[in-house]
């Protein structure tokens, strides 16, 4: 029993030690101050809280880091524009209930700065999300002042970016002016609650991104889609302010987001195998993500060189800085709009009505107003605005239509996403496009013909011409194979040219009279000209000679031996159905028989005679 009570009162002492450690670890008191290098830690170790310099600097500042980290990665400082210039810094709850940060001539360089109506009882908790929060224990808990309501660069889960238009209240993220100066920078990322909600980021209080309007699933312009896994954004809630915050299902990751010197929106994953943080963009990642880059009725692709030009049917409104690649000025219509002219009672009045020109796959211009009609009647709704305001409109299924009056500003050409954008023009403007695309196509389909017909001709005379060799090969191998047989002559016959008809034909002009050089029993004889320009004389064979295949194939066999350098060469011979020709080079002197007949027939003889046997390739016998 007496064994039992002591047990029972050593195990309340150490649970009492154990509350009054935990208390200790992530929690500041009245009581309870940190100093420099001291630290509290979140209950489960994921953040600490404490003194940290930065690389490069000596300055000393408090904030909250990531304590299982190896790298140092901070995602919240308290006096970021005031540092500590030596390790003298204390962070304590002051008399009046503020968390505070003093150094050590006891200044206060920064401040919670909230009314505090109990200051004795108040704490700061470092909580596992990253948050610090100042509470007054006789208020049930209830939360002073938060560190994710005073955020630094870092977006981390379940913070809220958010925008209170009735409190005027705004909670967004501030840049540092460099990596190793946490002061403020020239940027911040925050909800704007323009007609339709857009995440935007700002230079120097001048719009320099904007997200596309919120449509209940995704902001309508960011084509990462990644980008929006886990997050939550709330929007056209008369009840809550516009807010974004985001938590991962998967804790086996690590992300943060973090608002970068440049006005980037990074996100970081922590990669344990290689113990660095990796970056991604998920937004303004390109020149045409800059907001106006291309000015008024500029539209921006990434994908063109110059990115910038003007929407169809206008022009830019200062060539010679629009040349220097300055497009700010934008661009200005050439044109006045139907109903414009009507209002002004102008000459053009009564010439047609305005009509819309379609634009796919856009970023939409800034600044839309909205309505729940359906998509239908929102070209009628443009058209119908009073005093001609409507210029442009668009459909969303989770927005209904948007209509923009005035200047159209931050237009950008996506390759895939975004919606369909309709630009209001005069009807002439439309007509000169559809006569322009008229144009177009006509020269394309001309283009195509032309390529069409070159290209069938080219094939049919590729073919023709490999038909020819095909059948010069069929005709010599029937004329030396099937007609002459095993005959040992018929055979060398074959290295004979065997020449197409319709090359002899086109030699001799269709065998023109004009060609005609004379007719012997064989047939007709006509002078032709080769394609490669050589001169050829045409032996036909006549059908009314009589003389056959046989006949025809031992004159060829016989004068195609029989060639001597003073007697005419044969050069080819052709058989096509009933045609059998013999070709022969042209003699431009006449032939032989022209001085054999003209001399003396003893003459004649002692001229081959005195011709040697060398100079034949057959033997020849001469007989009175």
């Amino acid at each position: 029993m007496g064994k039992t009570i002591s047990c029972s009162v050593l195990l309340a002492l150490v649970s009492c030690f154990l509350l009054q450690f935990g208390a200790a670890l992530d929690t500041i008191t009245p009581s309870k101050s940190i100093k420099d290098t001291e630290v509290i830690i979140s209950q489960n170790g994921v953040f600490r809280l404490g003194f940290f310099s930065l690389a490069n600097s000596s300055n000393r500042y408090v904030g909250i880091l990531y304590h299982q980290i190896p790298v140092q990665t901070v995602v919240w400082v308290a006096n970021r524009n005031r540092p500590l210039k030596d390790s003298s810094g204390i962070l304590n709850i002051s008399d009046d209930g503020n968390l505070a940060v003093l150094n050590g001539k006891n200044e206060i360089l920064w401040s919670s700065n909230v009314n505090n109506t109990a200051p004795s009882t108040t704490t700061a908790q470092l909580r596992d999300s990253g948050n610090l929060v100042l509470s007054n224990g006789d208020d049930a808990g209830s939360s002073l002042w938060e560190s994710f309501e005073d955020p630094s660069n870092a977006f981390i889960e379940t913070m809220e970016i958010s925008t209170d238009v009735k409190k005027g209240r705004k909670v967004e993220l501030k840049s540092w002016k460099s990596i190793d100066d946490p002061s403020d920078g020239n940027f911040s990322l925050g909800i704007e609650p323009f007609n339709i909600t857009e995440l935007v980021i700002r230079n120097n209080n001048q719009l320099y991104f904007r997200s596309g309007p919120w449509n209940g699933n995704i902001f309508k312009i960011l084509m990462y889609t990644d980008y929006l896994d886990g997050f939550e954004v709330v929007a056209d809630n008369p009840q809550q302010p516009d807010s974004m915050t985001y938590e991962f299902s998967n804790e086996s990751m690590l992300i943060y987001y973090e608002l970068d010197s440049q006005g980037k929106f990074v996100e970081r994953e922590w990669d344990a195998g290689k113990g660095e943080w990796s970056k991604n963009y998920p937004v303004i990642q390109i020149d045409c993500d800059v907001y106006g880059k291309c000015g008024a009725f500029g539209i921006c692709d990434s994908t063109k060189e110059p990115i910038c030009s003007c929407l169809k049917r206008i022009k830019p409104r200062n060539i010679e800085e629009w040349s220097r690649g300055n497009w700010s000025s934008g661009c200005i219509r050439t044109t006045l709009l139907q109903c414009e002219r009507d209002n002004n009672n102008g000459s053009g009045a009564g010439q047609g009505d305005d009509g819309f020109l379609e634009m796919k796959m856009m970023k939409v211009p800034a600044f839309p107003a909205r309505s729940s009609i359906i998509n239908g009647e929102c070209k009628d709704q443009c058209m119908n605005m009073k005093n001609c305001s409507c210029v442009a409109y668009a459909y969303d299924s989770g927005i209904g239509c948007m209509v923009w009056s005035g200047d159209l500003i931050d237009v950008q050409k996506f390759s895939t996403g975004g919606v369909d954008l309709y630009i209001r023009l005069p009807s002439s403007e439309l007509d000169k496009g559809k006569s322009s695309k008229i144009i177009v196509i006509t020269t394309v389909i001309a283009g195509i013909v032309v390529i069409t017909i070159s290209a069938l001709f080219l094939w049919r005379r590729m073919a023709k011409h490999k038909g020819r060799n095909k059948k010069r090969k069929q005709i010599k191998h029937q004329f030396c194979s099937e007609n002459i047989g095993e005959n040992s002559i018929g055979v060398k016959l074959q290295q004979l040219p065997i020449i197409n008809f319709e090359e002899i034909a086109t030699a001799t002009n269709n065998f023109n009279h004009a060609k005609k050089l004379g007719q012997g029993s064989f047939g007709p004889v006509y002078r032709g000209t080769l394609d490669d320009g050589k001169e050829i004389a045409v032996k036909r064979l006549s059908k009314a000679s009589g003389q056959g295949l046989e006949e025809f194939m031992n004159e060829v066999v016989v004068i195609s031996k029989l060639q001597h350098r003073n007697l005419v060469r044969l050069l080819g011979c052709c058989v096509e159905g009933e045609e059998k020709i013999l070709v022969y080079e042209y003699m431009p002197n006449k032939s032989l028989d022209t001085f054999l007949f003209g001399m003396e027939i003893m003459e004649g003889r002692r001229y081959l005679g005195h011709s040697r046997q060398s100079d034949f390739r057959v033997r020849i016998i001469f007989k009175e």
